[in-house]
């Protein structure tokens, strides 16, 4: 009993899944009402004309064969083959319609995913990111935004008009015969459920795992080009190699069972066409014995066959296609139900940091997923314009403390405080765009050195570009570049070295002018050479702004105005280092004796 529970439990799961994604669907289509109307309308008019086309064949036949005179044959004859045309032209007019609609539907709802959903991303938890790889998050947006011009495709061009062509055709041979309609209406059902049925239960399962394998091997691949590097630097090719094959033939082998499950289904469907077009057929000829049909009748009948059988086949095709593309936008669907790691507030508050006094009343913060909090009923107050330096052991709490600043996690009680305004009531982008960033490891895009240094202030002039450069020190090496500022710095910064990258990211600051400044570790992996044009350039940075030096090396906090030394998420000391290094026994004591050694 309780094996089948739990069998049937994924099962619904994934029916509500498929639901759901159709449900985003159609709500997406209802956003652009003007070109789906215009879609839709023109696809009804062209399953209209197909509709009645066998109609006329079969008009035509039974004029032709009428003993009338020639001349009255001849008459309706060209009435029909003048029906014929008007059909078959208005079916082609209405198509062009239909697929001029359809793509202005389809790109701009392909343009509102893209939008949205990097939108989404960018403000998904740090968290998130850390643990997620972006080649596989790429290949799920990518992905899902072709799925959804593949569904438009199939269930408005395809699905739609074959669905109301059976309907139709089902009324008018009811109408002529009650008893063949309702013959037509219960195989169509059958044939319906039968291929709904082979798809979901039967195609779906190995699609969602081919899914799976194509995403696994993405991330694989983003993982190993992005650390090119470090392969190198071990001469670890081959064993990449190896890992990447092993994860392509987990793939390759879930692949083709879908694709052998994606042909079993079509067989056993275009064997349920053949025997459905084979009764219809006996059904006609049987009438025609019973003199209850004429010839026209059975041309008719005989046309419509052939054309519920090409609709047919592509109900099952269709509906195949339908499934795949809903598995690969289910993906798409679970990350935008991610929540946001940090909600901005409903109506949130301004911020305008003119002094840049911080202070932390009495915070507790909780790492996601572990299960003691790092701070508990934290406080403590930073005056505006003082340089603060955070020092203390790996874990102890540092950099938690400026990501809480920032507001990249959440406290779970207590408040934040930038010049007396909450961090939790103001928006996240007005809170970080007045408080400059450096880190350890500046990550710059593979833009150029003058969008770099801008990107805090987009609006720079090249004039104040290059003058944010000079005083970050970076402006000489900038010069020495065949194309200077314009110089593309490569994927994360990589043309670059650590201590040029540096000094991009201070010349960054600089620009932006915020008036608290964090730096973090921003001369803990530079050479002495590097380190002392970065160091001059934080020297003439932090002139009148309120700064926090996230620091190992105790030598760069040495000059500061004040130290927290933090231990196990608490501050357990607090003064300058003169006062600090003189403690016997304390922990500032005890790091600064390590280091001097």
């Amino acid at each position: 009993m309780a094996s089948s529970a739990s069998g049937a439990a994924p099962a619904v799961r994934k029916t509500s899944l498929f639901v759901d994604v159709l449900g985003f669907v159609i709500r997406l289509w209802l956003a652009f009402p003007r070109p789906l109307v215009v879609t839709v309308g023109s696809v009804l008019l062209a399953t209209l004309a197909d509709v009645l086309m066998p109609l006329a064949a079969g008009r035509l036949v039974s004029d032709v064969a009428e003993p009338a005179s020639q001349s009255a044959r001849l008459h309706d004859a060209v009435w029909m083959v003048a029906a014929l045309a008007a059909c078959g032209f208005g079916s082609v007019a209405a198509k062009r319609y239909a697929y001029l609609g359809i793509t202005r539907l389809t790109t701009r709802i392909m343009q509102k995913i893209g939008t949205e959903s990097f939108a989404h991303v960018q403000r998904l938890s740090t968290d998130w990111h850390a643990n997620t790889f972006a080649g596989s998050t790429v290949r799920r947006l990518t992905r899902g935004m072709w799925a959804v011009d593949m569904l438009n495709d199939t269930l408005l061009l395809m699905l739609l008009p074959e669905l109301c062509l059976l309907v139709l055709t089902t009324l008018v041979l009811g109408w002529h015969w009650p008893a063949m309609g309702a013959m037509l209406g219960v195989l169509s059902a059958l044939f319906v459920a039968l291929s709904c049925a082979l798809t979901l239960r039967y195609v779906a399962p190995s699609a969602q795992a081919a899914n799976a394998g194509d995403s696994r091997v993405g991330a694989a691949l983003a993982d190993a080009i992005t650390c090119n590097a470090v392969v190198k630097a071990f001469g670890a090719e081959e064993r990449e190699e190896v890992r990447l094959a092993h994860t392509l033939d987990q793939w390759r082998t879930a692949t083709a069972r879908m694709w052998v499950r994606g042909t079993d289904s079509a067989n056993i469907q275009a064997a349920a066409v053949v025997v459905m077009r084979l009764s219809l057929a006996a059904a006609a000829v049987w009438l025609w014995c019973n003199g209850r049909a004429g010839p026209g009748d059975v041309a008719y009948v005989l046309t419509m066959t052939f054309l519920v059988q090409g609709y047919l086949r592509e109900i099952g095709q269709q509906v195949s296609v339908v499934q795949r593309s809903v598995n690969e936008m289910e993906e798409l669907l679970l990350l935008w139900r991610t929540p946001a790691g940090v909600p901005d507030p409903a109506q949130p508050a301004s911020l305008h940091v003119r002094h840049g006094a911080i202070a932390f009343e009495h915070v507790t913060f909780t790492y996601p997923g572990q299960p003691d909090p790092l701070f508990n009923d934290l406080s403590v107050q930073i005056a505006a314009g003082s340089r603060v330096g955070l020092v203390g052991p790996s874990g102890s709490g540092k950099s938690s403390f400026t990501k809480l600043l920032l507001r990249l996690y959440a406290q779970n009680s207590g408040r934040i405080l930038v010049d007396g305004v909450d961090t939790a009531t103001v928006r996240q982008s007005d809170l970080r765009s007045q408080i400059a960033l450096v880190p350890q490891e500046p990550l710059l895009f593979h833009r150029s050195l003058a969008e770099n240094i801008a990107y805090g202030r987009p609006d720079a002039t090249p004039e104040q570009i290059a003058q944010a450069a000079r005083l970050a020190n970076a402006a000489d090496f900038i010069e020495r570049l065949p194309e200077g500022y314009a110089t593309l710095v490569g994927e994360r910064g990589i043309k670059l070295s650590g201590g040029e990258r540096q000094r991009v990211a201070i010349a960054r600051a600089f620009l932006a002018d915020a008036r608290i400044l964090v730096l973090d570790e921003a001369t803990a992996s530079l050479d002495s050479q590097s380190e002392a044009l970065v160091q001059e350039a934080m020297e003439r940075l932090m002139e009148g702004r309120t700064v926090l030096i996230v620091a190992h090396r105790l030598a760069t906090v040495v000059g500061l105005d004040r130290i927290l030394v933090f231990q196990h998420g608490q501050i357990v000391e607090d003064a300058p280092h003169a006062q600090l290094v003189q403690r016997t026994g304390g922990l500032y004591q005890q790091l600064y004796a390590l280091q001097s050694l």
